[in-house]
This record gives structure tokens, sequence and C-alpha cells, in this order.
């Protein structure tokens, strides 16, 4: 019987260090794809090969030897002793096995649930896999039906639309106040990475133009290369208070880098346009009773955590709905999994038919040289027929017989009562 074996490490079970040695080399997939290709108790697989994961998806009908073939073959692709990190190997089999990587394609299983990323990287190791012929029927329908269940997981939760990062919860609240990105312009004041981060998230959701400013503008100006933006000096803050919509800042300042007068200054240039500071400095850059001014918003790093705790929260609640349709899903594989053991038995059954059908139409041959083509097609047409009718029977019986223990009864008494292993 064939089984369905997954085995790995992930974020949670090994760390960087050790996951990194199976994942650093660029060909370390094809490397593996390759020695599983070469080991005869395999019979197909796959290779995941990310930052967070590291983990083997193998069909095998001798588990335990495949289990210590592909142990092995890790061991010599990360140049690392089997001791070094078998303690951190997680193995799933079979159903186990179909929920697992139906959980890790809905990013059930990510670092950050519900990051979208994860899909892309399965769907790639899948594509390796396949140009490399080492994925079979099993395996073919095992991945259909996993991006079958991340896409159910992303259209009928919300798991994936809750901001979980700082620069996401920024680009959230800016589309809040809003309502759209487009054609907005963004000062980023200082260059910490996730006002970076930030200033590229609202770029990517339709902000017009981005400006940086730093207290050294070589700086300034090597940050605006790296996010296509214009830079400007410092003492040009005041005068962007006018022109701009969204001002995020990082800075290490210890005094207000953006002050109330400053603000207040410019509100009547600004003609009442609303005006959204994202504050991300720690000691804080803008001064906190600019939000008291009319159509002034001012967030800062705690209250963008706050969001995040919330909408982790949401995730969380989402992760039961997206739980429930991985365990559904998982369930109607493994009845197309049991339809397999069936299989041989339908094909012998079918091919019996039809040797019996041309055997007898040889038999008739004389008969039928009497008749115009019409009446030949007719004829076989017919016998066909007749044939498939009477085998129908068996095998929609035996396709119901997938879920008993007895199962084996039922194929070896379809083989004997139609001697389908006559030969042997």
């Amino acid at each position: 019987m064939i089984k369905i074996i997954n085995i790995g490490m992930n974020h949670e079970t090994a760390p960087v260090e050790l996951r990194e040695c199976l994942a650093s080399e660029q060909d370390s997939v094809l490397r593996t794809l390759g020695a599983i290709r070469n080991i005869d108790c395999i019979k197909e697989g796959l290779f995941i090969s990310t930052c967070n994961r590291v983990e083997a998806l193998i069909t095998s009908d001798n588990s335990e030897e495949a289990k210590k073939c592909m142990i092995s073959a890790m061991s010599m692709i990360g140049n690392i002793p089997e001791d070094d990190f078998s303690s951190n190997l997680y193995t799933y089999e079979d159903m186990d096995a179909v929920l697992h990587i139906f959980r890790v394609a809905s990013s059930l299983d990510s670092l950050i649930t519900g990051e979208p990323q994860i899909l892309g990287q399965i769907k790639e190791a899948y594509a390796e896999a396949t140009r490399e012929k080492t994925a079979g029927v099993i395996l073919n329908r095992l991945m259909h039906r996993a991006f079958h269940v991340a896409k159910r997981v992303r259209t009928e939760t919300f798991i994936c639309e809750s901001a979980v990062s700082v620069s996401y919860a920024a680009v959230e609240l800016a589309k809040k106040i809003f309502y759209e990105l487009k054609g907005k312009k963004v000062l980023l004041v200082g260059a910490g990475e996730m006002a970076e981060l930030a200033a590229r998230h609202l770029k990517t959701h339709g902000a017009e133009s981005i400006v940086v400013a730093n207290r050294t503008f070589d700086k300034a100006v090597r940050v605006a290369e790296l996010i296509e933006a214009k830079p400007v000096s410092f003492e040009e803050i005041e005068s962007q208070l006018y022109e701009v919509d969204i001002i995020i800042t990082s800075t290490a300042s210890k005094e207000y880098v953006i002050t109330y007068e400053q603000v207040k200054k410019s509100i009547r240039k600004r003609r009442n346009r609303p005006l959204f500071f994202i504050d991300i400095g720690v000691p804080r850059n803008v001064q906190p009773e600019i939000n008291s001014l009319s159509n002034i918003y001012v967030y800062d790093v705690d209250d963008l955590k706050g969001i995040i705790r919330m909408n982790m929260d949401r995730r969380q609640q989402e992760g039961i709905k997206a739980e429930r349709i991985v365990r559904e899903e998982a369930v109607k594989f493994e009845k197309w999994v049991k339809t397999l053991a069936v299989v041989p038995t339908i094909i012998s059954l079918k091919n019996k038919s039809e040797s019996i059908i041309q055997a007898e139409l040889k038999k008739s041959n004389g008969a039928l040289s009497e008749m115009t083509s019409e009446q030949k097609e007719a004829v076989i047409t017919l016998t066909t027929s007749i044939a498939e009718k009477i085998i129908n029977d068996p095998i929609l019986y035996l396709k119901g017989k997938v879920d008993r223990p007895t199962l084996d009864l039922y194929l070896d008494m379809t083989r004997k009562l139609f001697n389908l292993d006559q030969d042997n």
C-alpha cells in the first residue's frame, strides 16, 4: 500500500543555522530531487526549501526505508551528520501528511499566519518536481488539491486581510483615512527599516510619489535611490508639510522633529486637506498635541502595535474557519486515495470485457463481412454497450466499498468471479 510521507523541519522545530544548511545552496532543491529519483523505495517526491522550512513530501510502499533514505539524503546534501538534526525533524504519514501540506499551503503553519508568500514557494517546489519528473499521480493530485484548499481559505475567510506587521498596519490606517492612496504624496523622515518598508508599501498601493529627508543628506540620497524617491534636506521638512499627504517618521532624535506650531502654521496653506502621520520613532518624533488639530491624524508605534494585536486575534478566529476547510478537503482527498486500491481491479474488468468483445467479433468476422460499414458499426456499438453495462454494477459496488475494512475481500471475490487472474 502506497503511503504519503512528509518529513522536514521548520521555524518551530529547528534554529535558522540548521535550516540554512539544507536551504543555503542554490541547487539544493535540484540535488534533493536528483537524490529522490535515485532512491528505489521512493516512488514520487518534491522538496520545499524556504528560510522558514525545509521538508520533503514523498510517497513509498516502504515508509520506514523511505524515511531512512530521505534523512540520509538530507544529511548528504546539507553536509551535516544525521545525529545533528534528526531530533529536529517532524514526520507525518498518510492523512496527517495531507493535513500538514494543506495547512502549509493555506499559511496556517507559517511564522505569521496568513502570510501569502508560502503558497508561491510551494507552487515553485511542485513546478520543479514536475520538471524533474519526480511528481506522479498521487503528488499531482495532492498538490492541486492543496492549491484548491489555499484558494478556499483565501476567499472564504479573512485570514490574509488583516495587517500583522507595522508597515502593513500603516498602509491599512492610511486607506481608512484617505479611502484610496492613488495620487497621495509621502514624506519619509529618517531611514528606519520599518519606515522605509511602510513607504514602499504605500507606493505599491497607489501613492504617487515619495520624498526622503534625513539629517545626513547623503543618506537621504541613498535611501531615495533605493525606493525611487526624491531626496530633500532636513531643513525643507517644514515646507514639505504644505505639499504631502502622509508623513512617516523614523529618527533617533531625542527631540520632536515635527512640532505642533509647524503643523498648525501649514493648515491654512493646506486648505484643510487631511494630513496623516505615522510616527515609528522611539522616542516619538511627532509632537502628540498635533493630533488635536482639525483633519490631522497622528499614530505612533504603540497605536500600530495595538492594531496588529487586534488583527492577530482576528486571524486566529479566521484560522478556526480555515482549519475546518482544511479538514473537510483532507477527508475528500482520503476518499480519493482509497479509490486507488480498486483501480487495478476496475482496469482488469474493463480489459477483460474488451478482450471478450474483440474475441467474439473475430469469431463473427464471416457474418460481419457481409454487412455494410454502418451495420458493422452498429453491431460493435451494441456489443460494447452491453459489456459496459454488465461490468458497471460491479465497478460501482467496489467504489462504494472503499471505506470498508473488508475491501480486500470484495476485491479478491471480484477477481475470482470474473476470473481476472487467469494468466497467473
